[in-house]
């Protein structure tokens, strides 16, 4: 797989270490990758782990790459990209921006110009390179600059590419905070198992393995979620009880709920931002 050969990491927290991290096991050069991070003690550990080249603004790290990755939190994005406008305009870098709920068009008008921009939606597995990354791309952006986003963004995972920019929110929802959603039920279960009389390290252990084996058995298996939990509900039993039980407390609906929460946070916080 190919690599672009200057990369300009603009934040360098932990989805920036996971991304690098991802590209050296790949094969990419470390010393093709630039890290903007004003935290020194975080320059020498991302020296110190990658021995890639790190800076302590982001006009430093940007300069000569011909790839930037906004990986810094969306309350600090409009300053950043307003301090990279005129070498934006002048490099015509890709950038592709891991900060939600920020729009391409802010983007665009922060930096002064119509650039090639991919949002990218990863989610915290990808600092194990088991994540997911929703991906919309400007109009701006070739085939050529697809190529190298998911020759990036792989490195963490799969990629899905998103047609309207506007479903960003809902990638947002499910798989962007999806994550805690899950380990929202492994704590509940936890709990459960602590007051049904089993120890805590049991409790544990059967929670997170039954957790790891369903998620195999999910990605491994050509059958829908419907079709697995029919397969594992016997008619009366234990099964059935506890899924009648969750039903009855309206599940669906309040999954529906919640993502759909996350996602209105997400529209909320592009104008918050703005």
């Amino acid at each position: 797989m190919t690599h672009p050969e200057n990369i300009a990491f603009i934040g360098g927290g932990n989805m920036a270490r996971s991304l690098i991290g991802g590209l050296i096991a790949r094969g990419a050069r470390a010393e093709s990758m630039r890290v903007a991070e004003p935290v020194e003690v975080l320059r020498e550990s991302l020296v110190n782990d990658f021995g890639v080249q790190v800076f302590a603004t982001a006009m430093e790290a940007a300069a000569g790459a011909t790839l930037w990755v906004l990986a810094v939190k969306p309350q600090v994005m409009r300053t950043v990209c307003e301090g990279l406008a005129d070498i934006a305009r002048s490099d015509r870098p890709l950038l592709i921006s891991i900060a939600a709920g920020i729009t391409a068009s802010q983007m665009q008008r922060w930096l002064g110009g119509e650039n090639a921009i991919v949002r990218a939606m990863p989610n915290t597995p990808a600092l194990l390179g088991a994540g997911v990354t929703g991906l919309f791309a400007t109009a701006q952006v070739d085939a050529a600059g697809r190529e190298r986003t998911e020759a990036l963004l792989s490195s963490a995972g799969t990629t899905v590419w998103i047609d309207e920019e506007e479903k960003m929110d809902a990638v947002t929802a499910v798989s962007g905070s999806g994550p805690a959603y899950v380990f929202l039920l492994a704590e509940a279960m936890e709990q459960a198992a602590i007051a049904e009389g089993l120890g805590a390290e049991a409790a544990r252990a059967l929670v997170l393995q039954t957790v790891l084996g369903a998620a195999r058995m999910l990605t491994e298996s050509d059958e829908s979620p419907s079709e697995l939990r029919q397969r594992v509900t016997s008619p009366n039993g234990t099964t059935q009880a506890a899924i009648e039980t969750f039903q009855d407390g309206g599940f669906e609906k309040l999954v529906g709920k919640a993502i759909h929460a996350a996602a209105r946070r997400g529209q909320t916080l592009s104008a918050a931002n703005d």
